[in-house]
């Protein structure tokens, strides 16, 4: 195991907390009159940006062969983050184009995931499972895309 994980994944293990409350506060806010776009982004807030986010922090930190440098560990967290962001905005306000720019910097980060845990450490069934559900994630990305499409 690494001997300090939080630094091989701090900026997921700091989204975390950040996406689950944001969606709690969200769904507080607009209890009194809720939409269906303010429900799902309550909901996509605390799954994606909080429970993903923490999920990938864990592999990436407890898989990794070696703390990924500051400048992919940055990248990987900049495309998580602002892809989110794009989705959320996307869903929200409807331009064109952001949540399809969005879904293609999750597909990158993941992609970054599974690349970051190869030949990695730990049981490799446990390897195998975190690239499974990463691979799960990659999947239904364009799946959200097409909904997207379909809700509008």
């Amino acid at each position: 195991m690494q001997s300090n994980i939080f630094k091989t994944a701090w900026p997921f293990f700091v989204l975390a907390p950040i996406g689950i409350i944001a969606g709690g506060l969200l769904s507080a806010v607009t209890a009194h009159a809720p939409t269906q776009p303010t429900s799902w982004a309550s909901a996509y807030l605390v799954l994606v940006v909080g429970v993903a986010s923490a999920g990938l922090g864990v592999g990436r930190a407890l898989l990794s062969p070696t703390s990924p440098s500051p400048s992919r560990l940055g990248t990987e967290a900049a495309c998580w983050t602002v892809g989110n962001m794009s989705i959320l905005f996307g869903t929200l306000t409807q331009p064109a184009g952001s949540v399809e720019i969005g879904s293609a910097l999750l597909v990158v980060t993941l992609m970054l995931m599974i690349l970051g845990i190869r030949a990695g450490q730990g049981p490799r069934v446990v390897r195998l499972l975190f690239t499974v559900l990463v691979w799960i994630l990659i999947v239904s990305i364009p799946i959200g895309v097409l909904l997207s499409h379909l809700g509008r």
